[in-house]
């Protein structure tokens, strides 16, 4: 009982930290002097917005990035159809007509 309540006490007060912490970007520069943003959570970016833009295009051409968008529906695990925003079969439902 009294490792329980300590545990919780634990978790409580790691929340309590988490939330104090700093999430503003840092400024810095690259070997080759290029200014960037570092993030928290490990992404960063160029401070010039054309750099930005053609590093985005040269990463959307990388497999890895090619997933489907949030919105789409179905493609689990890379498996089957995905079904895109728009299209009529988008957010149909169920066609059982039990479950309608």
């Amino acid at each position: 009982m009294k490792a329980t309540i300590a545990l919780m006490l634990v978790l409580v007060a790691g929340q309590g930290f988490a939330a104090g912490l700093d999430r503003t970007p840092l400024e810095a520069a690259t070997v080759d002097g290029k200014k960037v943003r570092l993030f928290p959570n490990g992404r960063w970016e160029f401070v010039d917005a054309a750099m930005a833009a053609e590093a985005q295009k040269v990463a959307a051409e990388y497999p890895e990035n090619k997933a489907r968008p949030a919105e789409a529906q179905g493609g689990l695990f890379g498996v089957g159809r995905t079904v895109m925003p728009g299209d009529k079969d988008y957010n149909r439902g169920s066609l059982n007509p039990k479950m309608r």
